[in-house]
């Protein structure tokens, strides 16, 4: 992965390598026959309190899937995320629940660049094994907003005393750490900028409360009352924090792109299927041509998705300088066709589309989590006009 991510290099090429290939054709074979959308729906139906199956996500690990993006040098695989990003187009297309976001791209990508070398030697390999899970403790309202931190970190002797709340930490149940992102006040009450913790789930005044979004996945709420910190647990090896925790929010962003692309894929076959079935005044409805006309724009604005998509994911293997901007052009595509697909998707299957036993309505509410999750259409439109100067 070293020589895909050269700082500056701009070449970028969309088309996936053989060791990528096969990583996207055994998650699809593997999602499929381990993961179906009926699993989803029997964790939804049991209210499992990790939002996954603990043993899929073990022989997920045993796939190396989470080993995937890491650099060698640190006991990884270094595919690169054109790879990676193909797994979450097949997570989306089963609603497979794994919590591959949250240990490895988020805090994975936090440690690899805030981390010193005995913060990522104490982590890196536990996410990597499986063994452990992190989460990242962010939002602090309703919408995405990751400038908007209210969370303080006061210096305290030769540590840190932590105080806050952070809501929809994603697979924040069960994880054993947080990385919390949090305002640094230094001495004489001085605003110091934003500061990184690493934070134990089991320490005293810490506090995570299961939260139930649509798609019944994990997300919990977070109180931190007092919480005490050594210095080793603040993550300050890189010269800036926020552009890190941007750079591995980007990175997130695009990989829920790529699993809102093969989630919308997946509706759109499932309804253009129902066309071709269903009959009505002995033909079937697919050969009205009005439909066929929605249907195709649909296919027109899926295909765009998939560039952007593709373009972000090359992008980020290639170190290239605009993936910002990429990364919010891909997920605010994303975050419109998780709602106009689905939509359609709704209108063209008729009253069958609402009910709770067809599987689309679980697709739907994934497609409600996606298009909100670390920033919704709006959010990335004027981010991507800020970045542009506008």
């Amino acid at each position: 992965m070293a020589q895909n991510r050269k700082d500056g290099d701009k070449g970028m090429s969309f088309l996936l390598n053989d060791e990528q290939r096969q990583l996207s054709d055994s998650a699809r074979e593997f999602l499929q026959a381990r993961s179906p959308v009926s699993l989803q729906r029997r964790l939804r139906d049991t209210q499992a309190p990790l939002g996954y199956e603990p043993a899929l996500w073990q022989q997920v690990v045993e796939l190396g899937w989470p080993a995937a993006v890491f650099p060698e040098s640190e006991g990884g695989l270094a595919v690169g995320y054109q790879g990676l990003g193909a797994v979450f187009e097949a997570m989306g297309q089963t609603l497979a629940a794994v919590p591959l976001l949250s240990s490895v791209v988020l805090c994975g990508e936090l440690l690899l660049a805030a981390g010193d070398a005995a913060q990522r030697q104490r982590w890196l390999p536990g996410l990597i094994n499986g063994e452990e899970r992190m989460a990242l403790a962010l939002d602090e309202q309703g919408r995405h907003h990751p400038a908007g931190f209210r969370t303080l970190a006061r210096r305290q002797g030769d540590g840190w005393v932590l105080d806050g709340e952070k809501w929809f930490v994603i697979d924040g149940i069960g994880a054993r750490w947080l990385i919390v992102a949090a305002r640094v006040i230094g001495p004489q009450k001085a605003d110091e900028g934003l500061g990184l913790f690493v934070v134990d789930t089991a320490l005293p005044g810490v506090t995570l409360q299961a939260t139930r979004l649509a798609d019944s996945r994990n997300h919990a709420r977070l109180t931190l009352s007092g919480v005490q910190l050594a210095q080793a647990q603040r993550l300050d090896a890189a010269s800036d924090g926020a552009q890190a925790l941007e750079t591995a929010l980007d990175r997130a962003r695009v990989c829920l792109a790529a699993e809102a692309s093969g989630l919308v894929q997946e509706v759109f076959a499932r309804t253009v299927s129902y066309l071709k079935e269903r009959v009505q005044f002995d033909v079937p409805i697919g050969s009205f041509q009005a439909l066929q006309h929605r249907v195709a724009r649909l296919y027109a604005e899926m295909e765009m998705l998939t560039s952007c998509v593709r373009a972000a994911l090359a992008a980020i293997d290639a170190g290239h300088p605009e993936l910002a901007l990429l990364a919010s052009l891909a997920k605010a595509r994303a975050s419109d066709l998780c709602e106009k697909v689905t939509n359609e998707a709704i209108q063209l299957h008729g009253g069958i589309g609402v009910t709770d036993e067809f599987d689309l309505g679980l697709f739907v509410k994934r497609a409600r989590v996606l298009q909100h999750c670390l920033g919704d259409a709006v959010f990335h439109r004027d981010r991507y006009a800020t970045l542009k100067g506008f």
